[in-house]
């Protein structure tokens, strides 16, 4: 059993994608070719917002908005602990420092409620706030009514950190439209995944996107050997382009796949492990679907027995990203954000994606609810 089968999702499409890549063999454009901004154009409609930026990675989409507002140097930028390095990792590239607010133990997404405390924090250790990366943790968006208030109040940038959100929605208004600007992965693992890395970033203000499309190629200008800012190389591949081009098309059917599953799962899970919480009006892509053990032992117990029936299953994530080596300058310690902390000793998650079979499902449940299991 794969965690993540991408194999069954390339047999349904795969005469399109081998159509694909032969018309981008044929043309010869692999950098910035035609499927790039058909893509682009897809994805703009597809998530309702004005324009849509590729670009190579995840990481790069979220580094090119900090980029375009200049944040750096003695500027905050307020996120989440509970998330995967790249999350504070831009912030630290820039100079800037992440000052990190707690999540809720419900969603495991960053708490609104504790981010004026965080200002606070910030403007007493001489920085000044510029930003927050709020984080759609696990496939499920964050509570942006509440950070978009917060951020316009305190004159921030809101970066929606959609990788894992991707096909998500907050009743009407899908991931990837929230704050001012948002980034989603393509890394292959994602719910909307390419074949290699990339990423892709989405907003409504035209000035924002004409900077960060100069700073997407070297800071070019009227062309790329005319350079106004310090930029990155950050495009997606035109091959990447294509793949995604024909995952989009079954991507809604293959969200309703994951739901269905998830589904499935909280209702036929009865052990009392915790199970996934979706508030009301609000639509997971299921990134992950992750469990609370009741104990950091009694997580090792059950993914031990889980290994030996052949079910994989992840942690993520193991260390909050306030107790890694690299942020011990932070000056932080145990305790400080203890749901974060929590967590990170008891979640765990169960395979997840839209080709999971029916008695691959039941086996998981039976071994979750402490039934035998015959291979």
């Amino acid at each position: 059993m794969d965690f993540i089968d991408l194999k069954k999702q390339q047999g349904r499409i795969r005469e399109k994608i081998d159509s694909r890549i032969k018309s981008v063999l044929d043309h010869g454009k692999y950098i910035m070719g035609p499927e790039v901004f058909e893509l682009e154009e897809k994805l703009a409609e597809y998530v309702g917002v004005k324009y849509c930026l590729s670009c190579s990675s995840g990481t790069d989409a979220l580094l090119i908005p900090l980029m375009a507002k200049n944040i750096g140097p003695g500027d905050a930028v307020i996120t989440t602990p509970f998330t995967y390095i790249a999350t504070a990792e831009v912030i630290s590239l820039l100079g800037a420092e992440p000052i990190f607010v707690d999540i809720y133990p419900e969603t495991y997404n960053i708490n609104p409620e504790k981010i004026n405390s965080a200002l606070e924090s910030a403007k007493v250790k001489g920085l000044i706030p510029k930003a927050i990366i709020a984080v759609d943790l696990f496939g499920l968006p964050a509570r942006y009514r509440l950070l978009e208030k917060i951020a316009k109040e305190n004159d921030l940038l809101l970066l929606e950190d959609a990788a894992q959100g991707f096909g998500g929605q907050i009743r009407n208004r899908k991931a990837g439209s929230f704050g001012h600007v948002s980034s989603t992965s393509f890394f292959p693992a994602k719910p909307l995944g390419c074949y290699g890395d990339g990423g892709a970033i989405f907003t409504d203000d035209y000035e924002m996107a004409q900077v960060m499309q100069s700073i997407r190629v070297h800071g070019s200008g009227k062309d790329k050997y005319q350079n106004i800012r310090v930029g990155v190389n950050g495009r997606l591949d035109t091959i990447q382009a294509a793949i995604l081009i024909e995952k989009l098309e079954i991507f809604d059917d293959e969200i309703l796949l994951r739901n269905k599953i998830s589904t499935y799962y909280t209702k036929n899970i009865i052990s009392q492990i915790k199970k996934p919480f979706v508030p009301r009006d609000y639509i997971s892509s299921w990134a992950q679907y992750s469990l609370m053990a009741a104990s950091e032992q009694e997580r090792q117990e059950t993914t031990s027995m889980l290994k030996d029936s052949n079910i994989p299953s992840m942690i993520y994530y193991k260390i909050p990203l306030h107790l890694q080596d690299v942020y011990k300058n932070l000056g932080h310690s145990i305790g400080d954000f203890p749901f974060s902390e929590d967590a990170a000793k008891r979640i765990f998650s169960l395979p997840m994606h839209p080709y999971l079979t029916i008695q691959e499902q039941n086996k998981i449940i039976k071994v979750l609810n402490g039934l035998s299991v015959n291979e």
